[in-house]
C-alpha cells in the first residue's frame, strides 16, 4: 500500500458512491461516466488491497476495510475543506494577521476604531506597535509593520502616505498665565518664556522649529521631556509654554489654557503609511476599506479630512503603480 498513489480524486468518487450506494448515482453527481467511477473504484481497491464495497439489498455498502476508509477520506477531505475556506477567507481579508506602527499622539484616536473593526472581523489578528517617530520610523524601514501611522511621514520613493485626520497644534500655558488674556499675541512675545518640547525628530518639534524659522524666531529658553502627558502635566504645573497636538490636549484632564496666538494652530495631519515595495496584505486591504466609515462613526466630522473616500482607492491601487504624495 503506497501512499503516494492515492489522490483526492480518487476519495471524492469513492466517498460519492459509498453515499449514493450506486456506481451510476455516484457517476452521475461528479459529471462523470460509470466506466470512469468503476476504474476509480478499481484503483482504490487495487491500493487497499481489500474489497471495499459490497453489494447488500441492491445497494453497494462499504466493507470493514471499506468502511475505515470512508472514515478516513472524510476526515481528509474535511480538513481541506476547512482548508480551502480559510484560504477564501483570508484572500478577501477577513482572517489572518495585520501588524501597525503608529506613533504615540495617534493612540488616543485608534484603539476605539480598531476594538469595532475586532468586532467585525474577530479572525483578524491584530498586533499594535507604538513608539515615537525615531521608533516608528525604524520600523517603517525595517518593513516590521504591514501599516504606519506617521503626523510626519517619512520621504523616498518607497513611501506611500495619505492623509487621514487632522492634527492641529496649539499652543498652550498653565492657569493665569500673564499670555492668557491677551488676542493680540505673537510667538515674539513669548520669546522668553520656557518651552518644554519632545526629543530631536519628533514630529511636532519639526513642525514649530520650521514655523518658527520661517520668521526668522527661534526658542531661547527650552526643556526636553519625552512624553507628550508630561508636557501636558509639566504646562499645567507652570513649568512652561508647550505646542501640543489638540487630540493629546483633549485626552487630558489637566488645566491648561490655549493661547490665542497669530499664526496657530499649526496646520498638521495624521497619515496613513505604506511601502510601495511590500505587497499590500489583504487584512492591511480589510481596515483601509473600514477607516473612512470607522472615523466617521467615532470622531467629531472637524477632525476628518476632505478627500478621506479617497483613502481604499489610494492604496488598494498597486503601491509600486503610485506617484509620491
Amino acid at each position: 500500500m503506497n501512499i503516494r498513489h492515492l489522490s483526492f480524486r480518487l476519495l471524492q468518487v469513492y466517498q460519492a458512491v459509498v453515499q449514493q450506494g450506486s456506481i451510476s448515482q455516484a457517476a452521475r453527481q461528479l459529471h462523470l461516466t460509470q466506466p470512469t467511477v468503476s476504474i476509480q473504484l478499481k484503483k482504490l481497491s487495487e491500493w487497499a488491497g481489500e474489497p471495499l464495497l459490497e453489494p447488500v439489498q441492491g445497494l453497494l455498502m462499504p466493507t470493514p476495510v471499506g468502511a475505515e476508509l470512508y472514515r478516513a477520506s472524510q476526515d481528509v477531505l474535511g480538513r481541506f475543506a476547512d482548508f480551502s475556506q480559510f484560504v477564501q477567507s483570508a484572500r478577501a481579508g477577513n482572517s489572518g494577521s495585520l501588524s501597525l506602527g503608529i506613533v504615540t499622539t495617534a493612540k488616543y484616536i485608534l484603539p476605539p476604531l480598531l476594538a469595532e473593526f475586532s468586532r467585525q472581523f474577530p479572525q483578524i489578528e491584530l498586533t499594535l506597535n507604538i513608539g515615537n517617530r525615531a521608533q516608528i520610523l525604524s520600523r517603517f524601514e525595517q518593513q516590521q509593520d504591514d501599516l504606519f501611522l506617521f503626523s510626519h511621514p517619512p520621504a523616498g520613493n518607497q513611501v506611500l502616505a495619505r492623509r487621514l485626520l487632522k492634527n492641529p497644534l496649539q499652543l498652550i500655558a498653565p492657569p493665569g498665565h500673564w499670555a492668557s488674556d491677551r488676542p493680540d499675541l505673537t510667538m515674539a512675545d513669548l520669546k522668553a518664556e520656557r518651552f518644554l518640547i519632545r526629543e530631536p525628530g519628533s514630529a511636532t518639534r519639526l513642525m514649530l522649529e520650521t514655523w518658527l524659522s520661517n520668521q526668522g524666531l527661534a526658542l531661547e529658553k527650552t526643556m526636553q521631556i519625552e512624553s507628550n502627558e508630561a508636557i501636558r502635566l509639566s504646562v499645567a504645573s507652570g513649568l512652561g509654554l508647550a505646542v501640543l497636538s489638540a487630540h493629546t490636549l483633549k485626552a487630558g484632564t489637566e488645566p491648561v489654557q490655549i493661547l490665542s496666538v497669530k499664526g496657530l494652530p499649526l496646520e498638521s495631519h495624521w497619515y496613513l503609511v505604506v511601502r510601495r515595495d511590500r505587497r499590500l496584505s489583504a487584512t492591511a486591504t480589510q481596515l483601509i476599506r473600514y477607516l473612512p466609515q470607522g472615523l466617521r462613526q467615532y470622531l467629531d466630522p472637524a477632525w476628518l479630512v476632505s478627500d478621506l473616500d479617497g483613502l481604499t482607492q489610494a492604496f488598494e491601487t498597486s503601491p509600486q503603480d503610485q506617484s509620491p504624495l
